[in-house]
């Protein structure tokens, strides 16, 4: 049963007013590419490339609207990079965000990778550093540096990616986790350089992320604790003298239906089927015996356990069901609903929303064809008219007096 004390009193429905100061006026989609059908609703055993799928479900990327695709890294999975590039030729217009470990590549050997795919894709590509949230995966690949060290190291990587893409004359490096004499000039990406985004909800990631990220991505969380960690990272950046704020990414799995009841009922439906994954086995968990190491997963299972609904439309119990592993937390409601809480966050200075469901292929269809219009629409009324539209006042979701997450889905 949901609390419905569990919506923060701050919470209000947005009337039609002028546009908060922190909106973003402008924003991106994102997605993530699966390599073949299995879902935590419906796990298929398999560590292989369905390429009929793979092509299929990047195309319809591009179709239903996406801006990017991320190209997940693990230890067990498929190289991001070869990844990265096929989604380059089997699209016109979708970026693709490479994920990389700076412990699987030598800096100076990822910049001319990058670079590379740069190229190939005419400037589409970004790259995710994932620093490293469990020892244990880490291990897995032979990396045993400290976590506390494992943001340095990518502070020191990140420089050297920029100067490999950029420096016109040879140049050395001696430095506490990378040494090398006369390297240069590197091999040059196809426009100026390429953007460099880095997540994680810890000090370090923080400080490395506010300094020197052209991005900083964030799982999805209530909107006013989400507000004091954008507004975290703004203040960093400004105390490194940047003249350019990150943009800021936040991920959710939306549960849509044609009305806010059936996606309730929906979202009881698959989170049933999610907790039964993850009791079989039948999703990898990369966390040691004392549960998560990462302060984002540590994050997710304390808004869960303190709350199943946030604001208009957030859902943790999703997150509960994983164990906190990954971007979990859901937007369930109509596709009205969804966007409108997707615009709430817009409001508070997101840029870049990444958005994938649970039923992967079926959901990137949807979202392109009943969630994307709605944001972009009301963005471009934005910009015309410098007001709010009526999205968000028109379907409060959750924020609806006397909501209850499982009364709506029939859950007595």
């Amino acid at each position: 049963m949901s609390d419905p004390a569990a919506i923060p009193a701050t919470a209000a429905i947005p009337a039609t007013a002028a546009i908060p100061a922190t909106a973003s006026p402008t924003v991106e989609f994102i997605s993530l590419s699966h390599l073949n059908p299995s879902t935590e609703l419906n796990p298929v055993s398999t560590r292989g490339i369905d390429l009929a799928y793979f092509r299929t479900y990047v195309r319809s990327l591009e179709e239903a609207g996406f801006d990017y695709t991320l190209l997940p890294y693990g230890s067990n999975s498929a190289d991001s990079f070869v990844v990265a590039s096929a989604v380059g030729q089997l699209t016109e217009r979708l970026r693709p965000i490479v994920a990389l470990r700076p412990n699987t590549a030598f800096p100076l050997v990822a910049a001319q990778q990058l670079a590379t795919l740069d190229q190939l894709t005419e400037g589409r590509a970004v790259v995710h550093l994932i620093s490293g949230g469990s020892d244990v995966e880490q291990a897995r690949q032979g990396d045993y540096l400290p976590k506390d060290r494992r943001y340095a190291r990518t502070a020191e990587f990140i420089d050297l990616l920029r100067r490999a893409w950029t420096e016109t004359a040879p140049f050395s490096h001696d430095g506490e986790f990378y040494r090398f004499d006369e390297f240069g000039p590197g091999f040059a990406p196809y426009g100026a350089t390429i953007p460099i985004s880095i997540g994680g909800q810890s000090d370090a990631a923080f400080e490395v992320g506010g300094a020197k990220a052209d991005i900083f991505s964030f799982w999805g969380e209530p909107l006013a604790d989400l507000r004091g960690e954008i507004d975290r990272v703004n203040a960093l950046a400004d105390a490194a003298g940047r003249a350019e704020r990150p943009r800021i990414w936040v991920t959710f799995r939306p549960i849509i239906a044609r009305t806010d009841e059936l996606a309730w009922r929906k979202a009881y439906e698959y989170v049933t089927r999610i907790e039964r994954t993850y009791q079989a086995g039948g999703a990898r968990r990369f966390v040691g015996p004392g549960g998560p190491q990462n302060v984002g997963s540590q994050r997710a299972l304390d808004f869960a356990a303190r709350g199943e609904v946030y604001d208009r439309a957030l859902w943790t119990r999703t997150a509960a069901a994983t164990g906190g592993l990954g971007a979990s937390t859901a937007l369930v409601g109509s596709p009205e609903t969804v966007a409108a809480a997707i615009l709430d966050y817009v409001d508070q200075g997101a840029s870049l929303v990444s958005i994938r469901g649970y039923d992967t292929l079926a959901d990137a269809v949807d979202y392109g064809r009943y969630i994307l219009p709605l944001v972009r629409q009301e963005i471009a009324h934005r910009e015309a008219t410098g007001r709010r539209g009526t999205l968000q006042e028109q379907h409060p979701g959750a924020l609806a007096p006397g909501f209850d997450a499982a009364v709506a889905a029939g859950a007595h």
